[in-house]
């Protein structure tokens, strides 16, 4: 793993602890252990990871509290408890019925068997088995084995293996049970054909060994699924039977031992259960060998997760000019659980912001404008250029009509994410010095060497050159127009950002910005759609409402909305009936009540600072 990794243990456990799992413990390289709240807190940690099943209230705020102190990503794994939804991320090793959904249901980050029955004998071998069992000339036997874990404390193994020693078939069956405890004496005397067994040592690479497997729902039957090994379910509790029925199992009913008696294990049997465990393994990505587990999955994590709203968290200055205050104690929900990523609402400002398990796959280079581009638009980002450029001229419009009258006479203009420079273009076209930065460098070179304009390669502010990190020597500022278009969502933390242009913009200089919105049709229709689709890479989304609560807080005054991106082809219902290009009267009826309500996906912004 790539991180320095630690077992809490409370101090008054620890010694028992070690004691019971001193075998396991003395196989790891380096076991670590923490028992003192001092050590908890006295460091900084990449991520916190509670697998408490149902962890308490008062335990959660603790490890909340300590999640916040160090900026680290709080995970609940298989959490089943009050808390569930308050968690960071949540990833489930086994599937479960809870309403709140995990980020990641992953039976195969299980510690599955290196064993495995083989494709064509999984779905054979088991049925010859069980073919000639039935004919007693072969002499040939059905191995069965019975495991309900460590406890059984239903009692569930010894009853399926009296049922199964009452089947009139029982001399093909050669059944072996795990019992955790001595039954031989006692309430239960184990029948003549029935080996019982305390433990089998790494039971789990030998599974292959056996045609049938008899447990309840949990970790073996994971294991049997992942080993190619049919198996029927004994629920010992309903939740058992929910979850069982929920994953797909075969499942003869809560303490229904006894069914076993009357089954007949005969090929077509067998291979319905085979079948069955062939299509959760397909549900659950089992099929292929295992490429990695939970520790390697982990270790593979680098989480990113806010612990205030990073548009609105409180920063140096706020429109007064006074320091603002911490409001840690602001409220936060979370409204989204995709994979890696869980979307959280601020109460306070109304924007939507991500926190991923890993960073975005995603690149700022060429291939983001030409095949990514032309796979969402059509056409590559040169091929747009004209088009481009005249939505440049239209929005350079709605900047002068805010801009001071008494503007010098070639006004700077800063353009973050510049791309290919079109809207540097129109910009030039219109009397404006303009300058970009741009993390791309093919796109740098292209504004550079073809347009002739000042570009400087990198994010911003990090790729602005020295001089523009200090005040000028008149007190003044550099630009008198700062542009972001479709740039402030890929901004982890927009609020610094938005100071940082504070302070390079002259007063009375001009922000404007274009986003995706979160007031739109499509966030309207459907919003666990929309932030599934949302790009990987867009860490904050707003709408005209965010606006307006924070760029006061950052020095800004908001002048105009333009709300863009009308589709009524996304309106629920009627949209079915709508063709994009094809702008009949329903569509024409759409796109004016998307206008009319300001339904668009996108919006942009103008401000001016004050």
């Amino acid at each position: 793993m790539g991180f320095d990794t630690y077992l809490w243990i409370p101090e008054h456990l620890l010694e028992d602890f070690l004691r019971r799992f001193e075998e396991f413990f003395n196989s790891l390289d380096r076991p670590r252990f923490l028992s003192q709240k001092n050590d908890l807190e006295n460091r900084n940690w990449n991520m916190i990871i509670l697998d408490r099943f149902r962890t308490p209230a008062k335990e959660f705020s603790f490890w909340s509290g300590l999640s916040e102190r160090s900026s680290a990503a709080l995970i609940g794994i298989d959490e089943g408890g009050a808390c569930r939804n308050r968690f960071d991320f949540l990833i489930d090793l086994l599937p479960c019925i809870n309403k709140i959904k995990p980020n990641i249901s992953a039976p195969r980050l299980l510690p599955l068997p290196k064993t495995r029955i083989s494709p064509n004998a999984s779905f054979n071998t088991s049925i010859n088995n069980a073919n000639a069992s039935m004919n007693k000339g072969e002499g040939k036997t059905l191995r069965v084995l019975i495991s309900f874990g460590a406890e059984d404390s239903a009692g569930l193994g010894p009853s399926a293996a009296q049922a199964l020693a009452r089947q009139k078939a029982a001399s093909t069956l050669e059944i072996t049970l795990i019992a955790p405890l001595p039954l031989s004496s006692g309430f239960w005397e184990a029948p003549a054909n029935v080996s019982v067994i305390g433990k089998i040592p790494d039971l789990r690479e030998r599974l292959s060994d056996y045609d049938l497997l008899i447990t309840h729902f949990g970790l073996g039957a994971f294991e049997a699924v992942y080993a190619r090994l049919p198996l029927i379910i004994i629920s010992p509790t309903a939740y058992h039977e929910k979850l069982s029925r929920h994953a797909g199992f075969y499942s003869l009913g809560i303490d229904a031992a006894h069914r076993l008696e009357n089954l007949v294990f005969d090929g077509e049997f067998l291979a319905a259960l085979n079948l069955r465990s062939a299509e959760i393994a397909r549900r659950f990505g089992l099929e292929e060998d295992q490429c990695e587990d939970l520790s390697s999955f982990i270790g593979s994590l680098a989480p990113r997760s806010p612990k205030l709203c990073p548009v609105c968290k409180p920063g140096p200055v706020c429109e007064s000019g006074n320091v603002r205050q911490s409001h840690a104690d602001d409220r936060t929900k979370i409204i989204g659980r995709f994979g890696e990523e869980s979307y959280f609402f601020c109460s306070r400002c109304s924007a939507i912001y991500l926190a991923r398990l890993k960073p975005p796959p995603v690149e700022y280079e060429r291939d983001y404008f030409f095949s990514l581009y032309k796979k969402q638009y059509g056409k590559t980002y040169l091929e747009d250029f004209p088009n481009l450029i005249e939505m440049g001229r239209r929005r350079l419009a709605n900047i002068k009509a805010l801009s001071s009258r008494d503007l010098e006479k070639k006004p700077a203009l800063l353009d973050i994410g510049c791309a290919y420079g079109p809207f540097l273009a129109a910009a030039a076209e219109e009397g404006f010095a303009p300058f970009g930065v741009e993390p791309a460098e093919d796109a740098v070179r292209y504004v550079k060497e073809e347009l002739n304009f000042s570009c400087w390669h990198g994010f911003f502010p990090d790729a602005l050159p020295n001089e523009y990190r200090k005040p000028p020597v008149d007190g003044g500022a550099f630009f008198n127009v700062i542009t972001l278009w479709y740039v402030i969502e890929h901004f982890e933390e927009p609020g610094k950002i938005l100071r940082e242009i504070n302070r390079l913009l002259k007063k009375g200089g001009v922000l404007a910005f274009s986003t995706p919105s979160s007031y739109g049709i499509s966030r309207r229709r459907s919003l666990s759609s929309f932030l599934e689709k949302s790009p990987p890479d867009h860490w904050t989304i707003w709408s005209p409402k965010v606006c307006r609560k924070v760029f006061r807080q950052y020095g800004f005054r908001l002048r105009r909305i333009v709300v863009t991106g009308h589709h009524p082809e996304r309106f629920p219902l009627l949209g079915r009936f709508v063709k994009p290009n094809e702008k009949r009267t329903l569509y024409r009826f759409l796109l004016l009540i998307s206008r009319i309500f300001r339904l668009g996906d996108t919006f942009e912004a103008y401000a001016v600072k004050v």
